[in-house]
């Protein structure tokens, strides 16, 4: 039985997973560093981590750093301490990032550090948490999760959640593909993949390098069927040709999100992949991920929403009431309408049940009294041979307000004159003259964040998934 397994609680937060894990104890469950481990090991590791929260000064409602990644300790950690009704504050440790701000803004009281050898160590802090929202989850005895906006165009922010909220729709079965664990341990894309791959008696396959190369590697070993990706990582794939030198017929979806795509990109994807079905999917850590249907697997345009998501769209912004919606933010205002609605930062054009995400409103760019979203541009740029990435921003400008910059990375050395002449050259043919780049500047470093992510300037908002 269940309970002779695991140590008794107060609450079965996870009863359900650990029916599936019963259900499959001789299923693999965890392929991590190329060792195995099946659901039976994963019960008993459970048990052994929770011994470990009881003997180390932690309690129900204990606010708690857990930096780790898709390894065996991880997540039995990660389970041990949902079911001990903790707050929850996970961290990548395949990421850089300010251990003492992000802990002080979490009121961080434990950090569980699981190294990359998988072996678990434990630091006290003297955070002392006094919060509202931590407040009501202690008094409900659930479990809660606080993630970080990746920060990327700004500071990030804390959305804190009721757990038990992100974790009701995992209790519906459904089929698990081979999915690759890609998206990081310390945002709700990669937990997401997490939890319903293990809800369904599924693989869980965790990789280290997430260069093009090593994801192609492992998609050809593991015959991975399903890839969860940033479009920013989807470029490189293709750009790096790493498809090619490796046997990725295994795939049968790419899902992709995060941050708008190209059509470039998507359509390059299509005449690649023509087998692979393309899912645009859209989440944020605010709300958890909505179901999603593309139009097709060469259109921008998807269906969002689905049990739990109302969405509505007010003055072209997006906005959304869900049932898995966060509490708040620790470290910044509420962004709730007064009626209680999610308000997204997304700026969307409706095509009868579809929407077409456009960008954030905080990326919008005033040229003139003219609004120009950066995709816009960067998909333009991205059509030139040689270029590798872009990113639009703008400066600002006594007579328009603000012009339009680009900064390119090439794939091989160009001569910057020359390059910059046929850029402007192929936007004149295709954008308005507002929307042709003023300034371009040619950058050999990465554009991209440690999640896969384009950097961008301007205010931060919501993170995606």
């Amino acid at each position: 039985m269940i309970k002779s397994l695991i140590i008794d609680s107060i609450y079965m937060h996870l009863d359900f997973l650990f029916d599936v894990f019963v259900e499959n104890q001789e299923k693999e469950a965890i392929i991590w560093k190329g060792v195995s481990y099946n659901y039976n090991w994963l019960l008993k590791h459970v048990k052994e981590c929770q011994e470990t929260i009881e003997t180390s000064a932690v309690y129900e409602g204990t606010v708690v750093g857990l930096i780790g990644d898709f390894s065996p300790r991880s997540v039995g950690m990660l389970l041990s301490l949902i079911e001990k009704s903790c707050i929850i504050v996970p961290f990548s440790n395949t990421a850089k990032f300010d251990e003492k701000k992000y802990f002080n803004i979490a009121s961080v009281e434990i950090v569980f550090r699981i190294d990359k050898h998988d072996n678990i160590n434990k630091t006290q802090l003297d955070n002392i948490p006094n919060n509202i929202f931590y407040n009501t989850i202690r008094e409900r005895r659930h479990p809660g999760l606080v993630l970080f906006t990746s920060g990327t165009s700004g500071e990030p922010k804390a959305a804190v959640h009721d757990f038990t909220a992100l974790l009701e729709k995992f209790k519906i079965r459904r089929t698990a593909l081979r999915t690759l664990n890609f998206l990081l341990f310390d945002h709700w894309g990669g937990l997401n993949t997490l939890f319903h791959t293990l809800s369904n008696g599924g693989l869980v396959l965790a990789i280290q390098d997430r260069s093009p190369d090593a994801v192609a590697a492992f998609i050809e070993k593991h015959k991975i069927e399903l890839l969860p990706a940033s479009p920013t990582f989807l470029n490189l794939l293709l750009i790096s040709e790493a498809y090619k030198r490796y046997d990725l017929s295994s795939l049968q979806v790419i899902s992709y999100g995060t941050e708008p795509m190209t059509t470039h990109t998507l359509n390059r994807l299509s005449h690649i992949f023509p087998n692979v079905r393309l899912q645009q999917t859209y989440g944020l850590i605010e709300l958890g991920v909505l179901r999603s249907k593309s139009k097709s697997n060469d259109s921008l345009l998807v269906k969002v929403g689905g049990e739990g998501y109302d969405v509505r769209i007010v003055e072209g912004m997006l906005q959304i009431k869900a049932d898995s919606v966060m509490l708040g933010y620790l470290n910044a205002p509420s962004p709730f309408t007064d009626d209680g609605w999610f308000k997204t930062g997304d700026a969307v054009i409706q095509d009868g049940e579809y929407i077409r995400i456009l960008g954030r409103k905080s990326e919008l760019i005033n040229v003139g009294g003219e609004k120009v979203y950066p995709v816009e541009i960067e998909n333009v740029i991205q059509e030139l041979d040689n270029v590798a990435d872009v990113t639009v921003y703008s400066e600002k400008n006594l007579i328009t307000g603000n012009i339009i910059c680009a900064k390119v990375t090439l794939i091989h050395k160009e001569d910057k004159n020359e390059f910059n002449k046929r850029l402007k050259l192929h936007c004149q043919k295709k954008l308005e003259k507002y929307k042709v780049p003023v300034k371009i500047v040619i950058l050999e470093d990465e554009q991209f964040s440690q999640r896969f992510k384009k950097i961008r300037r301007g205010d931060n908002n919501q993170q995606k998934e």
